[in-house]
């Protein structure tokens, strides 16, 4: 936004206005290529702008669910707490294979299910007697956790935890403090015992216990406790660093920001409306919430913006457990790819749901459309043609030019001249090329800017889009094209671009 510029940013603005010598002097100053020591300063961050785990943890942009546990064995999604853990008694479990499938998807981590509602923990915790060390599976030895962790390492994939605050066995839940202090005590277990995990997810789920009350969790001890132990890993969806994008369905929103008002992280927000029923209609019902989050409407008279970007969930089953009647309800692969494209083509994060029937496996039709749908991924970026074309922009500060978008570097970026917002580049082919998607990246440390724009292929508008962020990717029809121009209509100050993509 224009308000605001300091005098330093008007006299940028101005000069770059003048005539082509003097605006070619100032670059060579910028450049620091015109007196020998001199050190021209990197550009500002602007706004609100993630933390080097955020950063990280974008970088993924899919991984995996892994909801696995009592449910598996007694038909429910919510158990009750009451379940005797002697039901738990996989026959065939293999997390090395289940981390196999995910890479074949094309998933970068998974997030493993250690607790759910029912409190039954899937390690042999110190605290509770009710967990897998009570349970036939491996004569009460076995520590599926560390067999999923140890597997993911091995397997190249980042290991993350999901650990339900909601737990309907401890009689201690809804009495404050002394449960606050047992959830801690396995949030330490699990965050000291099992090596470096990248996200802890909550749900924020709150319900009553076994003595019909309710707990008001003490967030921000949970929080401190992780920030300590696991300094590198994102708290998401009630946590500090990552949101809920609003549904269970795999959608989002048409412009996913990442900058958003401080008043998002209420996690009672997502504590309401998370995990509504268990029937299977919600995780079916495309409702974001409120659509716009981020505009400059919306956030011009907030008191505070913050970085929280999205992470879209959804299960490839109707429910988060395995049943086995619906095998015949397994997501296409087809409808993964597009909700694939839509999540992480629109500035956020994808997190799949795939969960292991009672033997321990991932089912067949599981298997097959994951499989398929890493594939159909692998096929669609397989051929970047960007290489093959002569690119240019309307502007650039001398330090980043447009070369730099293009250069594969995750750390080296475009930026538009300093007072620019808009801005054009084009790519012109030396024959006629078969394009029908483009690629953008904003390079996230200097916060996120682009609000709009469009793609253009010899003169026809081919696609629109709205906000960048970490990935926005623009599909349209194959279109055989000698010039490709990419126009930035709208931009909250310079834009920047670290990814310029362009595939058949």
């Amino acid at each position: 936004m224009k308000e605001g510029r300091s005098d330093f940013r008007i006299f940028q603005h101005t000069f770059f206005r003048m005539n082509k010598l003097t605006t070619l002097f100032l670059g060579t100053v910028l450049s620091s290529s015109m007196l020998p020591g001199w050190t021209a300063a990197p550009p500002k961050p602007y706004g609100a702008i993630p933390t080097p785990a955020q950063i990280n943890w974008q970088r993924m942009e899919f991984y995996g669910f892994i909801h696995f546990g009592l449910n598996t064995f007694t038909g429910r999604e919510w158990g009750y707490g009451d379940e005797d853990p002697k039901i738990f008694n996989p026959t065939d479990f293999n997390a090395s294979d289940i981390v196999s499938t995910f890479k074949k998807g094309g998933m970068k981590g998974m997030i493993y299910t250690a607790k759910h509602h029912d409190g039954f923990c899937l390690w042999p915790s110190a605290y509770t007697e009710h967990s897998v060390k009570n349970s036939p599976w491996k004569n009460g030895q076995g520590d599926v956790v560390r067999e999923v962790s140890d597997a993911c390492r091995r397997g190249g994939i980042k290991f993350g935890v999901y650990l339900s605050p909601w737990d309907r066995h401890d009689a201690r839940y809804g009495q404050g403090k002394p449960y606050d202090d047992y959830f801690v005590s396995q949030l330490t277990e699990l965050a000291t015992n099992y090596g470096d995990i990248f996200c802890f997810w909550f749900d924020g789920a709150c319900g009553e216990g076994k003595n019909g009350k309710k707990q008001i969790y003490d967030w921000e001890r949970y929080y401190a406790v992780l920030r300590k132990l696991q300094p590198n890993a994102v708290l998401n969806v009630c946590g500090p660093d990552v949101r809920w994008c609003g549904n269970e369905a795999g959608h989002c929103r048409k412009a996913e920001w990442s900058v958003v008002p401080a008043e998002l992280r209420d996690a009672e927000r997502t504590a309401s409306k998370s995990q509504q029923t268990d029937d299977g209609e919600f995780s079916r019902k495309i409702d974001s919430q409120d659509e716009d989050i981020g505009s400059r409407a919306v956030i011009r008279n907030a008191r505070e913006l913050v970085w929280y970007p999205s992470e879209v969930d959804t299960s490839i089953r109707t429910g988060w457990f395995y049943h086995p009647e619906e095998d015949t309800d397994v997501r296409t692969a087809d409808e993964l790819l597009d909700i694939y494209l839509d999540a992480v083509g629109a500035n956020a994060s994808l997190l799949l749901n795939i969960p292991p029937d009672t033997h321990g496996r991932i089912a067949a039709p599981d298997c097959a459309s994951l499989a398929e749908m890493g594939d159909k991924i692998r096929q669609i970026f397989a051929s970047n043609v960007t290489e093959k074309a002569k690119i240019t922009a309307d502007s650039a500060i001398a330090q980043h030019p447009i070369t730099q978008a293009v250069d594969g570097m995750a750390n080296t970026y475009w930026q538009a001249a300093y007072g620019q917002e808009s801005d054009t580049i084009t790519l012109k082919f030396p024959k006629p090329q078969k394009v029908s998607c483009v690629v953008l990246g904003e390079h996230l440390p200097t916060g996120q800017r682009i609000e709009s724009g469009e793609i253009w292929a010899d003169g026809s508008k081919a696609s629109e889009f709205t906000v960048v962020g970490h990935k926005r990717i623009c599909r349209f029809a194959p279109v055989d094209v000698l010039t490709l121009t990419i126009k930035i209509t709208a931009s909250r100050t310079e834009p920047t671009l670290r990814l310029l993509e362009v595939y058949q």
